[in-house]
């Protein structure tokens, strides 16, 4: 950690009064020595971490950290407050502030001596050490685990204390783990995978010796991570998951009794959950193996207080994002048949019975022939995935089978999302019956798919299929008789939604309604338009800030420049995502400027009548699209709209405290402006 942490980066009279202040005080130092590039960019990415769980811990700590292509290298920074300052810590104020800067693409090895630090902050005597330390000096080697500078004796004193603590906790392990007749495996991981992993692993391993139990962790963290021996999870009494991601193949801890929490809960309270699995071990609770209770993708990935409306949600966006790769692939299939062989080629025989190596209408048919098997996956694959979201493994055939049904019966995009609910919803039922263990093993392989595929395909058919039909129908009419000013408000809707989030939800949600109206053998003419105006409006957001770069370059940052080269290319290629780093970076400007240009995009789109059959492409099926002409003219006033829009609003903006301070030096010298932080 040599190069990771020096006295440079170290204050012991930290003056910030809130964490926000107190990022900044610590970035800046960051910034001068040239581990940080955008000041901004970085506090922003640190923000974004912060507003997903708060990073205060027991203990007076705050620590911090997030990875971001603003740093260049994996640096620590560390602030001593006497005041204390609030990181959402249960226990109050932090006095002790780490700061974790790692760049996107860390190396394992660097990520691997953060982890090391996480496991030092859950020591006393090392927390107590930092507080008594007299020099930043002192305070660096202490954190890099080097000899402390010989200053005075309150450091070698303290250093000596350290090391005899490390040594007892090392001498009292062994017999701890021999006599313990209790086994627990447990798992951590968190969002970035830099600090709470190792943090909750090192909570959970110090309360497991105080309880006198044996117990291995796996940590799951941005390294990497060596899977537990099989060995040891066969002979674990129980398992403790904390995590606030997916634990990676949780199959292999079924049949145990589990505890399963929230990172935080790891490091917070390692105690309780070590005497809650013990406590369910005696009872004989047990998980019923994947999919069960809360083992489901979706409560995986979320907190644990999720609200019903959010895991809906995230249910539905499971779907989807397991079918847009059949809608990219099956459409553009399709749209390259059209292409070459004319509209005619909807009608030609099946390739099977009649395919010329040198007619170029072959060629074509063959290609929409492909298109269409791939489309016809995109209902099933919508419906199996949301009930795999809800339910896991077990959730995936009723879920084909219910979209299935739904494709035969033309139930359509609104069928495969309820045959999904509905498939999941069976499948959670049934793993809530008690089943005798020696039934267990073929419950997930043939009693769970045979009745949930039954129950599931009854209601289909029977009960709710006709009446979905019909409302898919009335749809579909009235996106038909849409025409003049209720197409053109169509359009600004849809152009709002797609620029809203870039990618996320809301986007996708605009792209779904495009993409089901035109997953049918003969999409309408109003189908077509819509997914037009869906494509437009998604291009113009990475667009608008490739030019809005190239235009006032003074406006943005050096990274920013450099990713809005590569936003010509993603906004080209209808890849909305293009835009993320600028929003990320100024979100109140950014994103209402998109939605304004998307907006214009979509009304304009939907007024020239511009139609497209393939639901992705971007520029590249041009060739493919009805009115090409004015499409693009749809797209480039969007684009201008944009970057007028955000290039104005950049220009009322108010410089940043720190970077007019640091500025103020070399205000004379603006080709050097990402520099200048040095100076500070």
């Amino acid at each position: 950690m040599s190069d990771m942490i020096t006295a440079d980066l170290v204050d012991l009279d930290l003056s910030a009064d809130t964490k926000e202040a107190a990022a900044r005080a610590l970035a800046e130092r960051m910034v001068a020595l040239g581990r940080v590039t955008d000041l901004e960019g970085f506090l922003a990415d640190v923000a974004a971490r912060e507003a997903q769980m708060p990073t205060g811990l027991d203990g007076g700590i705050g620590i911090p950290h997030c990875r971001s292509e603003h740093v260049t290298e994996p640096t620590l920074a560390f602030g001593r407050s006497s005041a204390g300052i609030d990181f959402g810590a249960p226990d109050g104020p932090a006095d002790l502030i780490f700061l974790i800067a790692a760049p996107a693409g860390a190396d394992d090895a660097h990520l691997t001596i953060l982890s090391s630090l996480a496991r030092q902050l859950m020591n006393t005597e090392f927390t107590d050490a930092l507080r008594s330390a007299e020099s930043p000096r002192n305070a660096a080697a202490l954190i890099r685990g080097d000899e402390p500078p010989a200053e005075g004796a309150t450091e070698d004193s303290v250093a000596a204390s350290a090391a005899a603590s490390a040594d007892a906790a090392t001498a009292n392990t062994a017999p701890d783990v021999a006599e313990a007749p209790f086994r627990i495996v447990a798992v951590t991981s968190c969002p970035t995978g830099i600090a709470h992993t190792y943090m909750a692993a090192e909570s959970l391993e110090n309360a497991g010796r105080e309880a006198g139990v044996e117990l291995v962790v796996e940590t799951q963290g941005s390294a990497g991570f060596t899977r537990l021996d099989p060995a040891a999870i066969a002979a674990a009494d129980g398992v403790i998951f904390a995590h606030d991601v997916p634990v990676r193949d949780k199959d292999r801890f079924a049949g145990k009794p589990t505890v399963d929490v929230g990172v935080k809960a790891g490091i917070n309270r390692a105690a309780e959950l070590i005497t809650e699995v013990r406590g369910k071990a005696e009872r004989g609770e047990v998980t019923a193996g994947a999919g069960a209770g809360a083992g489901t993708p979706v409560e995986r990935a979320g907190e644990s207080g999720d609200s019903y409306g959010t895991k809906l949600r995230k249910w539905l966006m499971t779907g989807v994002s397991y079918m847009v790769p059949f809608v990219a692939a099956g459409g553009l299939l399709l749209a390259l048949g059209f292409a070459i062989g004319g509209w005619q080629i909807a009608s030609a025989p099946s390739v099977m019975k009649h395919f010329s190596w040198t007619e170029i209408d072959s060629w074509g048919a063959l290609l929409f022939q492909i298109g269409q098997v791939a489309f016809g996956f995109l209902i099933p694959v919508l419906a199996g995935y949301i009930a795999y979201g809800m339910a896991d493994r077990p959730g995936l055939v009723p879920g084909f089978v219910g979209g299935m049904i739904a494709s035969n019966i033309a139930a359509g995009f609104l069928g495969g999302l309820v045959a999904g609910l509905l498939a999941g919803g069976v499948v959670l039922s049934i793993q809530r019956i008690k089943i005798p263990p020696v039934l267990r093993g073929i419950m997930p392989v043939v009693v769970i798919p045979l009745i949930s595929s039954l129950i599931v395909g009854f209601l289909m058919f029977v009960v709710i299929g006709k009446p979905i039909a019909e409302a898919q129908k009335g749809m579909t009419d009235w996106l038909n008789g849409l025409s003049g000013a209720n197409a053109i408000l169509l359009g600004v809707l849809l152009g709002l939604m797609m620029c809203f989030d870039l990618g996320g939800p809301v986007n996708k949600v605009a792209y779904a309604f495009a993409t089901a109206g035109i997953a049918v053998q003969n999409p309408s003419n109003s189908a077509m338009k819509v997914m037009a105006a869906v494509m437009a409006a998604g291009m113009v957001p990475p667009l608008a800030m490739a030019l809005a770069t190239t235009v006032r370059k003074k406006l943005f940052t050096q990274t920013e420049r450099e990713n809005g080269k590569a936003a010509w290319v993603l906004g080209a290629s209808f890849i909305s995502e293009g835009a993320i780093p600028f929003a990320a970076a100024d979100p109140l400007r950014v994103i209402p400027a998109s939605m304004a240009g998307g907006a214009v995009t979509g009304a304009l789109s939907m007024a020239f009548g511009a139609t497209l059959r393939a639901p992705h492409g971007g520029i590249f099926v041009v060739p493919l699209i009805g009115s090409p002409f004015l499409y693009l003219i749809a797209i480039a006033a969007g684009v201008c709209v944009t970057t007028a829009l955000v290039v104005a609003l950049k220009s009322m903006r108010k410089p940043a405290t720190g970077t007019t301070a640091t500025a103020a030096p070399d205000t004379t010298a603006p080709a050097a402006g990402h520099k200048q932080p040095i100076a500070a």
